[in-house]
């Protein structure tokens, strides 16, 4: 586990989660077959070369999980995801993007009966080709994605109390 406990974190609190993970085809493939998705946006390169990318686009749940993977550097010890409040593909990933996250927490609930672990509210942003030390997010008036992220999750996590 990591250093930081329920009671380290606090709301507003962001993290950079420093890491970063470049797509490769023949991962992001078998990460969409294990979960039975057969879109042809994510297999067929034939016809997808006609699409509106022109190239097949990466899974989202393979882009989910990269993005909690990376999550880990600052939330070590989060247990597990105890729910998903949202969630918004921003934008599509493809084969040979590097995906980079950061996280926000965003709210801190105690477990009613338990003084082993608390809740967290976190939001973790994806972005693609771009580091997150500046924490891109949402821009201008419009409130309008920065055009980078790729994800953007709404959850809570168990995180234990020290």
């Amino acid at each position: 586990g990591g250093a930081l406990y329920f009671g380290d974190y606090a709301v507003g609190q962001r993290f950079d989660h420093g890491d970063a993970m470049t797509v490769e085809d023949a991962e992001h493939m078998m990460a969409t077959r294990l979960y039975h998705n057969t879109a042809r946006v994510h297999f067929n390169a034939h016809s997808e070369k006609q699409g509106r990318f022109g190239r097949r686009i990466v899974y989202g749940g393979h882009v989910i999980s990269i993005a909690r993977g990376l999550s880990f550097n600052g939330l070590a010890n989060a247990w597990f995801v105890g729910g998903i409040n949202a969630g918004r593909h921003v934008a599509p990933c493809f084969a040979g993007d590097t995906v980079y996250a950061w996280s926000e927490i965003l709210a801190k609930s105690e477990a009613k009966g338990r003084d082993d672990f608390g809740y967290l509210r976190v939001r973790t942003v994806a972005t693609k080709d771009r580091a997150c030390n500046d924490f891109p997010y949402k821009a201008g008036a419009e409130g309008n994605y920065d055009p980078s992220v790729i994800l953007d999750l709404d959850y809570w996590v168990l995180m234990p109390k020290a």
